[in-house]
């Protein structure tokens, strides 16, 4: 079966749900944030076939999102680190962490805690306008065609 290609829409949604829309790949960025980044905890960890892993390790290297590293030569073994753009995607997981830790936690309360380097304080994320600093959510802003959307049909 194909798989929609999500990345030929005019979508910046659709673009990035192509590079990490597959249910594993979030939680191997996850596990590599966090440092579990050699091929076997990945797959201890996760608890994900190898096949899977492998393919999922390949699309996000393509992808830019990862970079495998040599710690072995004799035998050869790899680690996989995040690349810049990696990083930045760890942005958007944790801002899904604030929405699971506000709506799927129960009382049990979050599973995981967020210390902000620059105060030393537990904290999460919290969408900012990049202009003025204020408060951005959802019902703050106006949606407008940018320079990259496609023309309207008449």
């Amino acid at each position: 079966m194909q798989r929609t290609r999500f990345a030929d829409m005019t979508c910046s949604i659709a673009r990035t749900w192509d590079v990490i829309g597959e249910p594993w790949s979030p939680l191997i960025l996850r596990n590599i944030y966090i440092g579990v980044t050699r091929f076997e905890q990945l797959h201890e960890s996760l608890g994900i076939s190898r096949k899977v892993l492998t393919e999922r390790l390949k699309w996000l290297l393509d992808y830019g999102v990862l970079e495998r590293r040599a710690y072995s030569e004799r035998p050869p073994r790899h680690e996989y680190t995040l690349t810049p753009k990696g990083t930045e995607l760890c942005d958007l997981l944790l801002a899904m962490v604030r929405w699971g830790d506000r709506w799927t936690a129960g009382e049990a309360g979050p599973p995981v805690l967020y210390r902000h380097h620059a105060c030393g304080r537990i904290s999460h994320i919290e969408p900012h306008c990049s202009e003025c600093g204020e408060p951005m959510h959802a019902t703050d802003v106006d949606v407008l065609p940018g320079p990259g959307s496609e023309p309207e049909v008449q």
